[in-house]
């Protein structure tokens, strides 16, 4: 099985600086990296330049020109650049764990996508991590119990890996609320099945929600991969939420509708 990372990227070097150092430090590097920049200035470029020279995983670079939030268009270029079977999605201000890659490797299965978890970070803690550029995917328990009580993160508990089986996993089969982007993988040939990400989204705001939502229309449905695989956010100020109102209107339209294929999505990249 080929695997695909896809981390979206936008002007924020030192955050996606961090995330790469993390991919280089996976246990299972059996896989390809690309960055999917959406219209980052050549700052972005001189780092993914310079962690492509280490060598030590494939990492390419697909960038599109600087017209807003358009996080849906670069992912669909991205996921029509790759050849992989399997396809993990995260975001540059996102820093993975060690055995990310592997336990997603390990979730996957053909019907299912799998939906992660996030632990936040504080703004004063990001800074400090990203002004020394410290290693904190591979930190020890203690540093993290530190952390919490510090309330550097909002929470611990992701950090503990439950055994909790398969069909525990699938309990919420057909729920879409939660799901993220900055944590979830899916196959390709699902992605294709239903024409990637919904570039009729303008800015930010719900197009996680709406690809959850067709996927399972079509009858892919949601593995939880909580307790197992999940993943560093990085602090930044609140997105621009002036479209929120319209994509909120977009997804209840979708919501009502039947389809699950998206109005402009990954096809005309293919």
């Amino acid at each position: 099985m080929k695997i695909a990372v896809i981390v979206t990227t936008y002007n924020r070097p030192d955050a996606l600086s961090l995330a790469l150092e993390g991919y280089l430090s996976q246990n299972d590097k059996d896989f390809e990296l690309i960055v999917a920049d959406d219209g980052s200035t050549t700052a972005t470029e001189k780092v993914i330049t310079y962690y492509q020279k280490k060598n030590v995983i494939k990492i390419r670079h697909v960038w599109q020109e600087d017209k807003g939030f358009r996080a849906a268009a670069i992912r669909n270029r991205a996921v029509a650049e790759t050849s992989a079977d399997y396809v993990i999605f995260s975001d540059g201000d996102c820093v993975p764990l060690p055995d990310f890659v592997g336990q997603h490797k390990y979730l996957a299965e053909k019907n299912w996508f799998v939906a992660g978890s996030r632990i936040l970070l504080s703004a004063a803690f990001t800074l400090n991590i990203l002004r020394e550029q410290i290693p904190v995917y591979n930190w020890r328990m203690s540093k993290w119990i530190t952390a919490r009580i510090k309330k550097d993160i909002n929470r611990l508990s992701p950090f503990f890996s439950l055994p909790i089986s398969s069909l525990s996993r699938k309990v919420t089969p057909n729920s879409w609320n939660g799901v993220m982007t900055c944590n979830m993988a899916a196959w390709r040939t699902d992605l294709i099945k239903i024409n990637g990400f919904d570039e009729s989204y303008s800015g930010w705001g719900l197009e996680d929600s709406d690809i959850a939502i067709r996927l399972i229309r079509s009858n892919v449905h949601r593995k939880s991969g909580r307790f197992l695989l999940p993943i560093l956010h990085l602090w930044h100020k609140e997105n621009d939420r002036t479209q929120l109102l319209e994509n909120r209107r977009r997804l209840d339209e979708l919501i009502q509708a039947d389809s699950f294929l998206a109005i402009k999505g990954v096809n005309q990249y293919l």
